[in-house]
């Protein structure tokens, strides 16, 4: 590449008809004579901090997940052993509370309490109808203030499709089993559910308001939205090194991939069976369907079109099957397993897959540059549960899991167990704290976890 002393801006975009695909950290956007490794030196290059909250449902087997020992030398359960391989890039979380997902005189209805206080410290209102409140999600407390940094603040995804509006249960809308983030206290962010659907939000090649019929005729000439920027990729390969070349053929590789995933899904709904309504693009498998919305947020991630994310493998009080492991009961009435052997073991296993799916994200983050390091050392993500007990529906002592660095700001690699009773939106704070997002309190907070500070 000839120098000729000035730089790609940071925020560039390869431009096509109805589509924009923002680039991921180049060579190029450094000033002249600079380098990647100099990145933090520079306002603007710097790499950002990227937060993600990561949502299973109907608690997890705790004997299974939570290590016995404190400290660095603590020893992974059956159920956290898939994430083993990356222990030096994991913080597990032991004693973070939710108390506000308790009924606190309102009755049953733990499932839909569990996900609405989630991210939120609150305690939802009890109502099936028009007239929800909950509070503000920590992700949307970030999305808030970064707006404007990213083309969108926020980027909400989910693997199972559900109504917003009715009971869910026992009185709760379901609005509060379905949206983990919400904007307002009355406004809840439902999850994009369909890859296709989330993959041309971020890359616009689409207009989603047309009518389904029109969408499927476009559909019939869709073309794959690489196509659509060739003549502006071919002009940017010429000003670009070898090394940016190669950077640039593997993160489009990467996007055309994830089109060919979701062209291939869609084509396979016709041997579905037909008694599943789901929309077109979802593959059939579940981990399949994972991995496909773990690539689009590592997507958003690298294009820095987002840096904020909220992804729920399932639904509170989720009835879903698994028959990729060989377990045909549903999920939440496994969790009431009343201490039968069999029960627990086919919980445990769900238990298990899941940790592998939250691998699986991890591993595409660490294997993604970015700057001075990869995705996954930028980035703060935490994975966890409203519940805690399936069984008992206990809002205490959650299975909570933090993985990343935030840019040099969190050393994990250890096994930290928190003062009794300390609640999650604590760890939210000091989250907050390390986008540069100062907040006072959120839901039920009573101060940052100091902890963190100490390791």
């Amino acid at each position: 590449m000839i120098n000729t002393g000035k730089r790609l801006p940071r925020r560039s975009f390869l431009q096509g008809l109805g589509t924009a695909i923002a680039l991921p950290m180049l060579d190029a956007m450094v000033p002249a004579f600079g380098s990647t490794g100099a990145l933090s030196r520079i306002p603007d290059l710097k790499a950002p901090v990227r937060m993600a909250f990561v949502y299973v449902p109907n608690g997890i087997m705790m004997n299974d997940w939570t290590p016995k020992a404190a400290g660095k030398a603590f020893e992974f359960t059956r159920v956290l052993k898939p994430l083993e391989a990356l222990r030096e890039d994991i913080l597990v979380l032991s004693n973070l509370d939710s108390h506000t997902g308790n009924a606190l005189g309102d009755g049953p209805g733990d499932h839909a309490r569990a996900g609405a206080s989630f991210l939120t410290g609150v305690h939802c209102r009890k109502t099936a109808g028009a007239d929800i409140r909950g509070g503000v999600s920590v992700d949307q407390i970030a999305a808030a203030k970064l707006a404007g940094a990213t083309r969108f603040s926020s980027l909400e995804l989910g693997c199972e499709d559900s109504r917003t509006v009715g009971d869910c249960d026992s009185g709760y809308s379901c609005a509060y089993t379905n949206s983990l983030s919400w904007r307002t206290p009355q406004t809840p962010m439902p999850p994009e559910v369909n890859p296709r659907a989330a993959f041309e939000r971020l890359f616009g090649t689409e207009d989603l308001s047309l009518d389904p019929q029109t969408r499927a005729r476009r559909a019939k000439y869709r073309k794959s939205i690489l196509d659509m920027v060739a003549d502006d990729t071919r002009s940017l390969n010429k000003t670009l090194g070898p090394a940016d070349r190669r950077k640039m053929d593997e993160y489009l590789f990467s996007v055309r991939e994830i089109e060919r995933r979701i062209e291939s899904a869609e084509k396979g709904q016709r041997q579905v069976n037909p008694a599943i309504d789901k929309p077109a693009g979802i593959p059939f498998e579940f981990p399949e369907y994972v991995k496909l919305m773990c690539d689009l947020q590592v997507l958003a991630f690298q294009s820095d079109l987002t840096r904020v994310v909220t992804l729920v493998f399932g639904r509170e009080g989720s009835n879903r099957t698994y028959p990729e492991i060989g377990i045909s009961d549903p999920h939440h009435p496994l969790t009431h397993h009343r201490n039968n052997p069999e029960w627990i073991e086919k919980v445990t296993r769900i238990n298990i897959l899941h940790t592998e799916l939250f691998a699986y994200l991890l591993t595409k983050l660490k294997s993604t540059a970015d700057g001075d390091g990869n995705l996954l050392d930028h980035s703060m993500l935490v994975y966890g549960c409203g519940l805690s007990d399936g069984n008992k529906h206990s809002h205490e002592a959650l299975p909570v899991l933090l993985a990343g660095r935030g840019s040099g700001s969190l050393k994990p690699g250890t096994h930290l167990v928190c003062s009794a009773g300390t609640p999650i939106t604590n760890l939210y704070l000091s989250l907050l704290n390390r986008m540069g997002v100062r907040e006072e309190t959120i839901g039920d907070s009573t101060g940052q976890l100091k902890q963190l500070d100490l390791l």
